[in-house]
């Protein structure tokens, strides 16, 4: 297969039968809508959406030093996560930049998964391959090996309910335990991506059709319905959640990115770029970093990943991330701004689209959150 050829996920046949829009995304062909953009977010908001996120990148580590080596090669401290518990972190180059954000998984004492955005997941294996070096440990690269089904929404409890033998009450947010989805072997996940309830079920790239032919028809009735990358995007970026290449990226450090708590000092041993991230933190406490910020539109005008954000005439930030909002029905977008002009309520702060300055609210982030 050449590289140029898109890789196609288990459920690749189905989306084209539901008329879906496919877009080329991190070398995968990929549903960017199957009908409206709104009505797909609105779904997740207030019922519940399917996504096939096959694209995502599973690696798998084993051994006797499994959490030894995850210490280092990441920012974390994998240590203390819990058998069946889950936890954000990021891996970082040895100058503190940031590889890729990540979710790592326990699923035994020493077995771990680690899922990586598509776009990195190469990247990412091949750092944990290198620094694996020297542990008794085992990388594995097991994006093949799963396909990657989420429903997210405040129904989905409900519906999964009806398909599992797990105790998904007693499941916390991050969390995951093995169980049957639809009579399928699946790791059952309650994690997400959109700000709302939700899990995301790992499955056997056959089992696939049928976990989500069982979720569509126990969904369809309270409302369910297929969702593409396009809402995912406007669903993350209204619950503050970053996306690696707009607000990660090598170039900034976790605490660049406001992210610092990631970063756990205080565990044993060294770990990859703790040097350069200890300067970084150093920096951030002197002299504070760019600050990312949430603004939202007074006009119509969507602002884009790059624009410049001004204020008196003077360049004071950058857009990350820019979409309109189905839920605030304005514009909203992140940005790095600098620290005078990060507080939420500063007047004055516009965004240069295209020679015309627009006006715009500095708020705190999230612009959306979920009422529990």
């Amino acid at each position: 297969m050449s590289s140029t050829t898109p890789r196609l996920t288990a459920l690749d046949a189905l989306h084209r039968s539901l008329g879906a829009t496919m877009t080329d995304f991190a070398g995968w062909d990929m549903p960017l809508r199957y009908g409206s953009e709104r009505d797909e977010h609105l779904a997740v908001r207030t019922k519940a959406g399917l996504f096939d996120l096959s694209h995502m990148g599973e690696i798998t580590v084993t051994g006797p030093q499994a959490a030894e080596l995850l210490a280092f090669a990441l920012v974390g401290n994998i240590a203390t996560v819990g058998v069946g518990r889950a936890r954000y972190t990021m891996i970082c180059q040895e100058d503190g930049g940031i590889l890729d954000d990540l979710i790592v998984y326990r699923l035994a004492e020493h077995e771990f998964m680690v899922v990586a955005n598509a776009s990195n997941a190469q990247v990412v294996l091949d750092a944990l391959t290198a620094r694996a070096a020297g542990f008794d440990a085992l990388v594995r690269d097991d994006r093949d090996a799963y396909a990657l089904i989420a429903v997210q929404g405040p129904e989905s409890p409900g519906i999964l309910a009806s398909l599992t033998d797990a105790d998904l009450d007693g499941l916390k947010y991050y969390a995951g335990l093995p169980g049957t989805v639809a009579g399928v072997p699946a790791l059952i996940a309650r994690t997400g991506y959109t700000g709302e309830d939700g899990f995301e079920l790992f499955v056997a790239p056959a089992d696939a059709e049928k976990v989500w032919q069982a979720l569509t028809d126990a969904g369809t009735p309270v409302g369910l319905i297929p969702c593409g990358l396009s809402c995912r995007d406007t669903l993350r970026l209204e619950a503050g959640m970053p996306l690696y290449g707009h607000e990660l990226t090598t170039s900034l450090t976790p605490f660049d990115a406001g992210l610092g708590r990631v970063v756990k000092f205080e565990k044993e041993g060294d770990f990859v770029g703790r040097a350069a991230l200890q300067q970084a933190a150093e920096r951030a406490e002197q002299n504070p970093p760019r600050v990312l910020v949430g603004l939202v539109a007074e006009g119509r005008r969507v602002p884009r990943a790059g624009y410049p954000v001004v204020s008196g005439g003077q360049v004071v930030g950058e857009i990350t991330s820019g979409a309109p909002s189905p839920t605030l029905g304005k514009p909203i977008a992140m940005a790095y701004v600098d620290a005078a002009h990060a507080a939420p309520g500063t007047t004055g702060v516009g965004v240069d689209i295209r020679g015309t300055h627009e006006p715009y609210e500095v708020v705190a982030l999230p612009f959306y959150k979920r009422r529990k």
